[in-house]
Order: structure tokens, then C-alpha cells, then sequence
């Protein structure tokens, strides 16, 4: 076999004759369900295989829930709610039964209340676990994406136990919940909760010195305390900036619940401004 390495092929002499300027091509990337599932559309424009505009085209519903709504009854319209976003269908089922009960002027149990602040905290750590386990995969972390999912599953098991369903629930109702809290329900939440910093530990362990962690993270996806005002950021994205209050408590965002009852304990360690260490322990509170 003949060492020799091909000569790169010519441009076309006709093209340079021409003095034709190279045509881009413009290129719809989504709506569709991969990647940006149904809620983003990006106009790109190429030069061959480099992108060189995009222009994001946001405001797309996934499945068309806006138009389902339209015909739904307001307790027929929860189970909705679940899959507008299937990392957190609790809080939003939380949020529209908020605002339907606000209009009707309903009361909820306190029991329900509790329930419900419990449940979607725990929603929380389940959408986080997967951010982190699959931002990790992505930057090549294997084992924390099977960490998380390992005390995700946890929780998922709690959310079967209230609800029978592990994911699409639709456990919270207007005017309360939908069924009433299962036997047992303390002993299995305290264990979880009891376990899981530990988890976090480990999670931190490794990557928060992970050299390759902080190599494709430092410095990546700047955003400044201003702009994040702006453009209507809410949390957790502000709290590595300075800010001790977050939007919803400030806001009273589980209504008639009495918020000065409970203790509520906000991201105390910031990440560093661009150009310093690297960012703080993604889920530690």
C-alpha cells in the first residue's frame, strides 16, 4: 500500500472566475419532540456545515395543550398540567390549581397545603437529579447520571406511593388533593430525606474538583445579575448571583399558605464570576 497522501481537490475554476459569493442555506431545526421537544424552534443559516446565524423562535406548547384546554372543564384540565413539563408535573398541576382556586376564592386544608409544598419540593430534587445526572453524561461522567437517577428512583416511589403513578400523577386537585396522604408516607419521606445530603456528597466527590468538570463549565454561559433581571430568570439561575430571596416566596407562590410557618432556606455559596473558581456544588443548599 502506497504511502502517499492525496492532494486536497482544487476549488472550481469556475467558481473563482465567476466571483460568485458562497450561498448559505437556511434550515428549520424543530419543533419536533427530539432534542427540543416541541417548544423551541431555531432558524439556522449555513455555510456548509458551520452555523453561522441562528435566530431562537420560542413559544411553542408541547402537544397543543393551549388548544386542549379550550375544551376541558377545570378539573378535567389537571392532567394537563403534567405534561407540560414531565421533570416537574406536580408543580405545575400546583400552579394551575393556584390560580383556579384564587378565582373561585377557595380555602385549601391544611393538610393539603403541606402536602402540596412537600410533594412539589421533592418534585424539585427530581427535575435537579436529572439536569445533573444527564449535564454530567454529557460532558463524559458516567457515574453521576446513574447516581442521580438511583435516588431519583426514590423519589418516584414515593410520588407511586401517594398517587399510583410515578410520574403523570395528578395528584393535586382543586380544592385539595385527590386522594388522602397513604399509611406509612412519614417513615418513607424522613428516610429519603434523612439520605440524601449524603448522596449529595458523593455527587460533589465527583465533580465539583473534577478537573474535566470545571474545564467545560468555567467560564461557559456568562450571564451578569442585569441581564438575568431582564429577561425574566428566575430560579435557581439567579441565586449563584447574589440574591437572597427567591421569586417564589417573594411571591407568595403557594397562595394561601402560610408561608411564616415554615422555614424556608435559600442557596447560601454562589458560584464565581466569570474568570474565577469554578462553579459551586450544583445542588448543596
Amino acid at each position: 500500500m502506497s504511502d502517499t497522501v492525496a492532494a486536497p481537490i482544487p476549488e472550481s475554476a469556475a467558481v473563482k472566475a465567476s466571483g460568485a459569493k458562497p450561498r448559505s442555506l437556511s434550515l428549520n431545526m424543530g419543533p419536533q419532540h427530539p432534542s427540543t421537544h416541541g417548544v423551541l424552534r431555531l432558524e439556522l443559516e449555513l455555510d456548509g456545515e458551520t452555523i453561522v446565524k441562528c435566530r431562537p423562535d420560542i413559544g411553542y406548547l408541547h402537544t397543543g395543550i393551549e388548544k386542549e384546554f379550550e375544551v376541558k372543564t377545570y378539573q378535567q384540565a389537571v392532567t394537563l398540567t403534567d405534561r407540560i413539563d414531565y421533570l416537574a408535573p406536580l408543580s405545575n398541576n400546583l400552579c394551575y390549581c393556584l390560580a383556579v382556586e384564587k378565582l373561585l376564592g377557595l380555602e385549601i386544608p391544611p393538610l393539603a397545603q403541606w402536602t402540596r409544598v412537600m410533594l412539589t419540593e421533592l418534585t424539585r430534587l427530581n427535575s435537579h437529579l436529572v439536569w445533573l445526572g444527564t449535564h454530567a453524561i454529557d460532558i463524559g461522567a458516567m457515574s453521576v447520571f446513574l447516581y442521580c437517577f438511583r435516588e431519583r428512583e426514590d423519589i418516584l416511589r414515593i410520588f407511586e406511593m401517594y398517587s399510583g403513578q410515578r410520574m403523570m400523577t395528578s395528584y393535586f386537585r382543586i380544592g385539595g388533593l385527590a386522594l388522602e396522604p397513604p399509611r406509612g408516607w412519614q417513615q418513607r419521606v424522613r428516610t429519603f430525606i434523612d439520605a440524601f445530603p449524603s448522596k449529595v456528597d458523593e455527587y460533589e466527590e465527583l465533580l465539583t474538583s473534577n478537573r474535566i468538570w470545571i474545564g467545560r463549565t468555567r467560564g461557559v454561559g456568562y450571564m451578569s445579575l442585569e441581564d438575568m433581571l431582564d429577561l425574566g430568570v428566575i430560579t435557581p439561575t439567579p441565586r449563584v448571583r447574589p440574591i437572597q430571596m427567591g421569586l417564589e416566596v417573594s411571591r407568595s407562590s403557594y397562595s394561601s399558605m402560610r408561608l411564616g410557618k415554615m422555614s424556608m432556606n435559600f442557596l447560601t455559596r454562589w458560584c464565581q464570576p466569570r474568570g474565577g473558581s469554578s462553579a459551586s456544588p450544583p445542588m448543596r443548599k
